[in-house]
């Protein structure tokens, strides 16, 4: 019997950003390998930011299309893809995320001695199955997505062949991150076994036409699949990992785990648990209750009992992904503050380590609180940058944090979830304490405290261009906040069944 296979139609411009990105990162890989490698230097970086740019460029078209009413949001390759204003919302965070990234690589891979294209081919794919992940409509295209990413960083994380706390947190990550995408597989299995169809939209309408007598395989898939996120968005008890491997890891690579990877896990699992299962809220707002809750906690307290500053900023993002999660469990106007957190909580990260890097000097080693005693008086400009992220990072007044809290703090009053609204705030308190000790340290050491070899530290042009782009972000999102959460109102995640 002859049956007929039908190829989807693809509109292949709106997949622009993820195609850049993909193909970026295979011409370039295809390039070096054919020609010598005393290539100029920053010329890999300047093709990353250029690449990452033009991704990022790309969806403004896409978004005025997804924001028309006579064309909106929809479905492509057959439904797979998903094609709605919090898919490009979260791409162009990613692009951002790479082009201050690779500037803070640039003079931080020749200085220890390890520059070379790898890191920034990684990157590129990496990112390209970030935006996958955003994207995804289907559950099988998410898990892909899910692997090129992870599968990219466990590398960047282990590249630093001169160190060998780098080659051990690679090996970690590698090994529980193993354990989290089979965590995740298992439960996509459960839900297919219960739904019938791994295309998000299908399972929606499924789920609201139906009412499943025996429920027990989609519960169990859905709990397996907040094992999968929970790990990448570094929640807990799911965190274990976090702290070895920032420290470990090369400290752009740290910016880009914090930032990159947080944001498109996240994207996932507010595409996934919020947006294609609004009918089982009341089974999934409990668990997600908990992380959040833990989270909150257990970042705040354990950040204060660490001298290292990596581990104190690695401590922080656990902390910060239980504010993210805070929102999630609000699904609705959550999702937009969560979002808008997803957005500050990417320039105060990257901005943070990327002074941890310069700090760090030849190395990568100097990362104990001692090592930024009297920073303000060596490098009076790096302390002040330091201070804003920090600063940020704490909720203080016109920065960023100060509306990402606020909105996180506000969905969940609004939800009625009035425990873990303080539980946020006496959280927020707690960090704080972490962050003024840093600053404490920066501006009131004593003459004998400060480290005398501080005048060492160098602030190259690329890392410095970074640095003033993420403390643009971060102030200009706390002063003028209203264009940036119109932004993230209008990032409405859409399930559209049919392909185009």
């Amino acid at each position: 019997m002859k049956t007929d296979l039908v190829t989807p139609l693809v509109d292949w411009s709106s997949l622009a950003p993820q195609l850049i990105l993909m193909i970026g990162g295979i011409v370039m890989l295809t390039v070096v390998s054919l020609i010598a490698r005393n290539t100029r230097n920053g010329l890999h970086a300047a093709y990353t930011v250029l690449i990452a740019g033009a991704a990022l460029v790309s969806t403004v078209p896409l978004w005025h299309r997804v924001q028309n009413p006579k064309e909106g949001p929809a479905s492509l390759v057959a439904g797979a893809v998903g094609f709605d204003g919090f898919g490009l919302f979260v791409t162009a965070l990613i692009c951002i995320g790479v082009i201050l990234v690779a500037l803070l690589a640039d003079d931080f891979l020749r200085r220890e001695g390890i520059d070379g294209p790898e890191l920034y081919v990684l990157m590129l794919l990496s990112a390209s199955g970030g935006v996958t992940m955003a994207t995804a409509n289907d559950l099988i295209v998410l898990f892909i997505g899910l692997e090129i990413l992870s599968i990219a960083v466990y590398v960047m994380v282990a590249m630093h062949a001169r160190r060998s706390s780098s080659q051990e947190a690679g090996m970690k990550y590698f090994v529980l991150g193993a354990f989290a995408s089979a965590f995740l597989l298992y439960g996509i299995a459960m839900i297919y076994g219960a739904t019938g169809s791994t295309n998000l939209a299908a399972i929606q309408t499924f789920l609201s036409e139906q009412v499943l007598l025996d429920d027990g395989r989609l519960l169990l898939g859905l709990a397996l699949m907040l094992v999968g996120f929970g790990f990448k968005v570094a929640a807990v008890p799911f965190h274990a990992w976090t702290p070895d491997v920032y420290q470990g890891a090369p400290t752009p690579v740290s910016a880009f785990m914090a930032s990159v990877v947080k944001a498109a896990a996240f994207a996932g699992l507010i595409r996934v648990i919020v947006v294609a299962f609004p009918t089982y809220v009341l089974q999934w707002r409990p668990a997600i209750y908990a992380l959040a809750a833990a989270s909150l906690l257990l970042g705040s307290v354990a950040a204060v009992a660490q001298g290292n500053v990596k581990r104190m900023l690695a401590y922080s993002s656990i902390n910060h992904a239980g504010f993210i999660l805070v929102a999630v469990q609000a699904s609705g106007a959550g999702t937009s503050a969560a979002l808008f957190y997803l957005a500050a909580y990417s320039f105060m990260v990257i901005g943070s380590f990327g002074v941890v890097a310069l700090v760090g000097r030849t190395g990568d080693g100097r990362h104990t609180l001692a090592d930024y005693a009297g920073l303000a008086r060596t490098h009076p400009l790096l302390a002040l940058g330091f201070t804003v992220f920090l600063l940020a990072q704490a909720g203080t007044p016109f920065t960023a944090g100060f509306f990402a809290k606020f909105g996180v703090i506000q969905a969940a009053a609004d939800t009625q979830n009035w425990s873990l609204a303080v539980i946020a705030m006496v959280s927020a308190v707690i960090s704080a304490f972490v962050y003024l000790r840093i600053v404490v340290t920066m501006f009131f050491a004593t003459d004998d405290e400060t480290d005398p070899t501080a005048s060492a530290i160098r602030v190259p042009r690329a890392a410095a261009a970074a640095l003033v782009l993420a403390a643009v972000g971060t102030l200009a999102m706390g002063i003028v906040p209203q264009p940036f959460r119109k932004l993230a109102d209008d990032a409405t995640p859409v399930l559209v069944a049919d392909g185009r």
